[in-house]
């Protein structure tokens, strides 16, 4: 089972075990948070889509760390002018674990679940096609005809 969820203006797709940098988010690390703001929820026969989110479905995750994002150097020059200006940035991040995905209603899909929904239904027997008809043979006058246009001529 995956989800679709939306945190800090960017959109991820998680499943359970997943481990996800967001924006910085204000809570200690070891605590649980709840994103409850879900796009769609998705499983192997199918899924459900929001308008714009699901309603009652959230994703529950364990903060493992607030984290800072790589260095991004920022480099302003403007030629012949002796202009330039260097600035860094580091994004603040928070590391998180996903560690439940529950549906529309707020029901908790357990393995029970997910093992019914990759279940395929029992196949009906397949109608039988009526042969395919052939073409038809070509005829030699078919061949020979000419298109009726004229040639252009040779220039000189």
């Amino acid at each position: 089972m995956y989800a679709v969820i939306r945190s800090g203006g960017r959109q991820y797709k998680v499943a359970e075990g997943d481990v996800i940098f967001v924006d910085r988010l204000p809570v200690e690390a070891g605590q649980d948070v709840v994103l409850d703001q879900v796009l769609m929820v998705g499983e192997e026969g199918g899924g459900s889509i929001g308008v714009p989110l699901v309603a009652g479905a959230a994703v529950t995750a364990k903060v493992l760390e607030q984290a800072r994002g790589p260095k991004i150097i920022v480099f302003k020059k403007k030629r012949r002018k002796n202009y330039r200006r260097k600035r860094g940035h580091r994004q603040d991040l928070t590391v998180l674990r996903i560690t439940g995905i529950a549906g529309e209603g707020g029901k908790k899909l357990t393995s029970a679940a997910k093992a019914k929904a990759a279940k395929p239904a029992a196949k009906k027997p397949a109608a039988k096609k009526a042969p395919a008809k052939k073409a038809a043979p070509k005829t030699a006058s078919a061949d020979k005809k000419s298109t009726g246009k004229a040639k252009p001529k040779a220039k000189t």
